[in-house]
């Protein structure tokens, strides 16, 4: 609920200062005849119209799970991030072809010391109301806030290139409106398609985040049962909701009652500490009293290893009463893992014939 109030407010105060800018810059672009300048004020209109919509999706965000959506609503922030995104491009586009227009149709502007002035202001407020923005994003992970926060900041910068243009034509008589409009729309949609890719990225799924996701495996691994956590895989169901799978090597002496015993422990760990919802934890076997076991796995750890997409090893089993081994292999996304399948499974069946193996490829899904 912190989060939410936090995100709707900045917006709120992101939207009366983008719409008092824009009105002041509408006129200022009006009254001077200023195609910069009225772009610039349209720009200022995109990005409360950006701060509405990053309202709405936070509000929207924030319900509570229900039967229909049993992990939550947080997903809708990011399709609220993606039309943020689609108004910034269609404003940059638009302001594109009137730039054009104008560098083929040119109208001088005629600029007063009280626009110049309205416009450093706009400059100020725009590098403040930007850091702000920014500040309160990284706060509470909101990428739309960031998103906000980083445009508020370069939009600054190209309201102080109007201001030069401005400065130029009354001290030269060159005009520069134009252009400068063709630069502000070209970094307009730049920054729009930026921030399509991001949010689709999010929308399609990342890969699992390295910070997070070693954070886990140093919680799993301070439990001294634990000989290895592997497979981790963390699910983002919107910003700061995760839910995750992991594999825990253990070994092959702990009963089932100690093993419940400890996954329930982790999950409450791991969710205290991180904010992750572990919703599956799979158990691999550790041989633990079978020399022969253990020179088996020598070999063929040194075997995968040689290869250059064989990333790890883990999961090692052994029965060599029932002569039956077990092992995963994380490969790289540099071959096909059928491929990566058929060599080990015929390499190691080789060096073990009268043995049944079970080899699984594992995605290299996180770091």
């Amino acid at each position: 609920m912190d989060r939410e109030k936090t995100i709707v407010r900045t917006s709120i105060i992101g939207i009366i200062m983008n719409v008092l800018l824009a009105a002041f810059k509408a006129a200022v672009g009006l009254i001077s005849n200023s195609i910069a300048v009225t772009l610039d004020a349209v720009n200022n209109l995109s990005d409360a119209l950006s701060s509405v919509i990053t309202i709405i999706g936070a509000k929207l965000g924030a319900k509570k799970p229900d039967k229909k959506h049993p992990h939550g609503y947080g997903r809708i922030e990011y399709l609220s991030s993606m039309i943020v995104a689609a108004i910034v491009l269609y404003a940059g586009i638009t302001a594109l072809v009137e730039s054009v227009k104008k560098i083929i149709h040119p109208e001088a502007a005629d600029y007063g010391m009280v626009s110049l002035i309205i416009i450093a202001v706009a400059i100020i407020v725009k590098l403040i109301l930007g850091r702000y923005v920014k500040k309160q994003g990284e706060k509470v992970n909101s990428g739309a806030l960031i998103a906000s926060g980083k445009d508020a900041s370069f939009d600054a910068i190209l309201s102080a290139s109007v201001l030069a243009s401005a400065i130029v034509y009354l001290i030269w008589g060159i005009s520069l409106e134009a252009y400068v409009g063709v630069v502000i729309s070209i970094v307009i949609i730049k920054a729009g398609i930026e921030m399509m890719i991001e949010t689709l990225n999010d929308i399609i799924g990342q890969r699992g985040d390295a910070e997070i996701g070693s954070q886990i495996r140093k919680l799993l691994n301070e439990e001294p049962e634990i000989r290895g956590a592997y497979d981790l895989n963390l699910f983002n169901y919107g910003p700061d909701k995760f839910y995750g799978t992991v594999h825990m090597e253990l070994p092959d002496t702990m009963t089932v009652d100690q093993v419940d015993v400890l996954t329930r422990k982790l999950q409450l760990k791991v969710y205290q500490e991180t904010g992750v919802i572990l919703t599956g934890i799979s158990v691999y076997s550790f041989n633990t009293k079978n020399d022969e076991a253990a020179a088996i796995r020598s070999t063929i750890q040194k075997t995968v290893m040689e290869h250059d997409w064989a990333m790890q090893l883990h999961g090692f089993y052994a029965d060599t009463v029932k002569k039956t081994i077990r092992f995963d292999v994380v490969v790289s996304f540099e071959i096909d893992h059928e491929e990566a399948l058929g060599i080990l499974q015929k390499e190691v069946q080789a060096l073990y014939p009268d043995y049944e193996l079970q080899i699984v490829i594992d995605v290299d899904a996180a770091d």
